[in-house]
């Protein structure tokens, strides 16, 4: 996962720009809510957008995506091992695969980078910075990404057999914040939410994606002290990768699934 993300994190950013973008080009909703929805409190610029000389805000550089037709516009949530979404090897493939998303723009690629900053006074604040890369031609979906039904029935399966098999583990017993995260699962109320114009599925499986995000991303922090063998990391690794791989293309399906008008 991204150096930038924690286990406290909310929707990765790139699911936020890809969802309000394309509903944006999609005539659904206004220009001018974009960037306030895709930066919430943080500070948002834009490196290297085409007709630009230095780093922009995001309000400024939405306007290069001005003629894309929603389509054009998808997350990629790479891993390694696992590229799918990407165009082949170049520099937005790297930068994505480092970050673990990304965001396809007609022929443009944008990934998120965190640059922090220190004040005078000592404060530490930070910035997110998209990078944007030319791409050599737009990208056409590869076909194999599962529409929003068929990636929840998969989400389903995988936290299903993923939880049976960390009880058995004894997972609550060395680290109870991830037994309780996953018991939130359960509850449909989340706080991470689509933007008009997607589908009942695809807002509730993209509201259930993004709290498992939030687990699996707690669950790369090792359990202090001796609370677990090598072992027994080892079986816990291999019962949550199933699951990031169903999780990572939930954001996808749910992200890119078509608009309603």
């Amino acid at each position: 996962m991204s150096p930038a993300r924690t286990a406290t994190a909310a929707a990765r950013r790139s699911t936020r720009l890809v969802s309000w973008v394309r509903a944006w080009r999609a005539g659904i909703v206004a220009y001018d809510d974009v960037a306030d929805e895709v930066g919430g409190d943080e500070e948002h610029l834009v490196a290297d957008a085409p007709g630009t000389w230095s780093d922009v805000p995001l309000r400024e550089a939405l306007s290069v995506l001005s003629r894309l037709h929603p389509n054009e516009i998808r997350l990629v949530l790479p891993a390694p091992g696992d590229p799918r979404g990407l165009p082949g090897p170049g520099p937005f493939t790297s930068a994505a695969l480092l970050a673990g998303e990304g965001v396809i723009a007609g022929r443009l690629g944008l990934v998120p980078q965190v640059r922090t900053h220190t004040s005078g006074s000592g404060d530490t604040f930070e910035t997110v910075v998209w990078q944007v890369y030319p791409l050599p031609e737009a990208p056409c979906p590869s076909g194999h990404e599962p529409s929003a039904a068929e990636a929840e029935g998969a989400l389903s399966v995988a936290l299903a057999t993923a939880t049976a098999q960390l009880t058995r583990l004894d997972v609550a017993a060395w680290k109870p914040e991830l037994a309780t995260a996953l018991a939130a699962l359960r509850r449909p109320e989340n706080g991470a939410e689509l933007p008009p114009g997607y589908t009942p599925r695809a807002r509730r499986l993209f509201a259930r994606a993004c709290v498992l995000d939030q687990v699996l991303a707690l669950a790369e922090v090792a359990a202090p002290g001796g609370a677990v063998n090598g072992f027994e990391m080892q079986q816990r690794d291999e019962a949550l990768r199933p699951l990031t791989v169903a999780c990572r293309e939930a954001l996808v399906a749910a992200c890119n699934s078509p608009l309603e008008d």
